[in-house]
C-alpha cells in the first residue's frame, strides 16, 4: 500500500515491526494500568474508548483490567501489530492510517492517543485532531511528549520521525475544549514508570 507520508511508511515497515518486539510485557501494562487509573478518576462516566495508534494493544489491555465492561476500539497502521492486538480479543481493531478521515458512525465517550501524535507528519496533524474530535462524544485524551513550541528530535538515528509540541493546546484552540486534568509521568518512577510523557484530559 502506498502511503501519503514518509512517517507512515516508516511505521508499517521493519522499524515498526521491531518496535512491537521491543515494547511489550507485563511491566508496561502495569504502568499503563496505573496511568489510566489516575486519568479516568477525572472522567468517571466513561464506558466506551477508542485509541488511535494502538500498536499491539498494551494500553487497551490496561483499560480492560481497569473495567472489563469497557467497550474498546483501536486503529493501527502496522498490520503485524494490529494482528497481535486483535488476537487478544478485548477490542475491535481496525487496520489503517489515522491521517485519513475515519468514519464516525460509531462514537465513543473517550478518544485518545498515547505517544502517537509525536510520530505524525506535522502537516497532517490537523487530520488526526479532527478524527479525535469526530470519534469522541465527550472526552479527548492526549498523552505525548510536550514542548511549548514545535521541535523535531532525532529518533533512534532517524530524522523527522519524532516531533514535540503543545498538541493539547492546539486541540483546545481548534475545538474550543475545556482542560479537565493533566499530569506528567517520569521514567524514573519507582513503581510505574512511563517515558516522560505529559497527558491532558480535555472535555467538549
Amino acid at each position: 500500500m502506498k502511503f501519503k507520508t514518509e512517517q507512515e511508511s516508516f511505521w508499517t515497515g521493519e522499524f515498526g515491526n521491531e518496535y512491537t518486539k521491543r515494547n511489550r510485557g507485563e511491566k508496561i501494562v502495569a504502568s499503563n494500568f496505573a496511568l489510566f487509573g489516575r486519568i479516568l478518576r477525572s472522567a468517571p462516566q466513561v464506558k466506551s474508548i477508542v485509541e488511535l495508534g494502538c500498536n499491539i494493544g498494551l494500553n487497551l489491555q490496561a483499560l480492560k483490567r481497569i473495567n472489563p465492561a469497557f467497550e474498546l476500539c483501536g486503529y493501527e497502521i502496522n498490520k503485524t501489530a494490529a494482528e497481535q492486538a486483535r488476537a487478544q480479543g478485548i477490542a475491535d481493531i481496525i487496520d489503517g492510517t489515522i491521517i485519513e478521515e475515519i468514519p464516525s458512525e460509531k462514537k465513543f465517550d473517550l478518544a485518545f492517543t498515547k505517544t502517537v501524535l509525536i510520530h505524525i507528519n506535522p502537516q497532517e496533524l490537523d487530520k488526526v485532531y479532527e478524527n479525535l474530535d469526530r470519534l469522541s462524544t465527550r472526552y479527548i485524551l492526549v498523552c505525548e511528549y510536550y514542548n511549548p513550541s514545535p521541535v523535531a528530535v532525532n529518533y533512534r538515528g532517524n530524522d523527522d520521525r519524532l516531533f514535540k509540541r503543545d498538541f493539547a493546546g492546539e486541540i483546545i484552540d481548534k475545538f474550543s475544549l475545556r482542560l479537565i486534568d493533566y499530569g506528567f509521568t517520569y521514567h524514573r518512577d519507582n513503581y510505574f514508570p512511563q517515558d516522560d510523557v505529559t497527558w491532558f484530559l480535555l472535555e467538549k
